[in-house]
């Protein structure tokens, strides 16, 4: 997954979290409409949109770019396409401003001094890069400081940040629409590491009913009906399960999680796992 989409999901799913960034704390984010807006131009594009409700003139509409390479004429292009924007849509609010949003500061450049005047109006920059720890404490800031966060912390990072969603995300599809992108964050900083190292990682802390946990979980369902298959009895599925249920407590699995893929019951599992130990 390509940084822009994550934002894009990010944003789209939990606008508060822009407007914690920005430090709008009095914003209502729920009144706003964020989308992607093509201009009809060849080369214009903007990120992402908010967009006040008709007829709310009270409410700045925010035009945000997420900036994570070096372009020299980075500014020219988004400024134009605002203007742009305004030339083929109205504006529902008379204010407006331009949010950059930048990995780290050497991807920032200088905005041409005869657009000094709107860049000084309307332009407002934040720096990832910037954010210490104490981001964390924040699920929204958390999750945006993860996606600049080095390879070293990112690990441990990720899992505070699943922790404190399952803790303070009271709406299960919430919860897990904010620990897929977690999980889709962290897959993304090790693009270079197989499938079963991600596994391993990721199951440190395994974040039930996302994505990679149902696929887990099918995998696992394909090779019992695979080995029993292969032994014909009926009694073999519980013996294939149990087998696989040491497996997965030999790899870092904690027992509950072990029992609620293997649909087996606790007791038998922590039977294992006291065996093994």
């Amino acid at each position: 997954m390509k940084r822009d989409t994550i934002f894009y999901e990010l944003f789209q799913e939990f606008p508060n979290i822009f407007f914690e960034l920005i430090g709008e704390t009095n914003a209502k984010p729920d009144i706003y409409n964020f989308k992607s807006q093509e201009i009809k131009r060849r080369g214009f594009r903007l990120d992402g949109i908010f967009v006040p409700p008709k007829g709310n003139r009270n409410q700045p509409t925010y035009f945000l770019e997420v900036q994570c390479y070096k372009d020299l004429k980075f500014y020219i292009r988004f400024l134009t396409s605002i203007i742009l924007f305004f030339n083929q849509y109205p504006p529902y609010s008379s204010d407006w401003y331009a949010i950059v949003i930048f990995d780290t500061h050497k991807n920032d450049v200088s905005c041409p001094g005869y657009l000094s005047a709107l860049e000084q109006a309307h332009v407002k920059r934040f720096y990832l890069s910037d954010m210490g720890d104490d981001a964390y404490q924040s699920l929204g800031l958390g999750i945006l400081k993860l996606i600049v966060e080095g390879k070293r912390k990112a690990k441990n990072s990720a899992k505070q940040l699943v922790d404190k969603a399952r803790l303070e995300l009271t709406n299960k599809a919430a919860q897990e629409t904010f620990l897929e992108l977690i999980e889709s964050i962290v897959i993304n900083k090790y693009p270079k590491l197989s499938r079963e190292e991600v596994q391993e990682m990721l199951t440190l802390n395994l974040i039930r009913g996302t994505r990679y946990y149902q696929e887990l979980k099918e995998e696992l369902k394909e090779e019992i009906t695979a080995e029993v298959e292969k032994k014909v009895k009926a009694e073999a599925k519980e013996e294939v399960k149990l087998d696989t249920a040491a497996r997965l407590l030999q790899r870092g699995i904690s027992p509950q999680e072990v029992a609620a893929i293997l649909e087996l019951d606790i007791e038998a599992v922590n039977n294992i796992a006291n065996a093994q130990s």
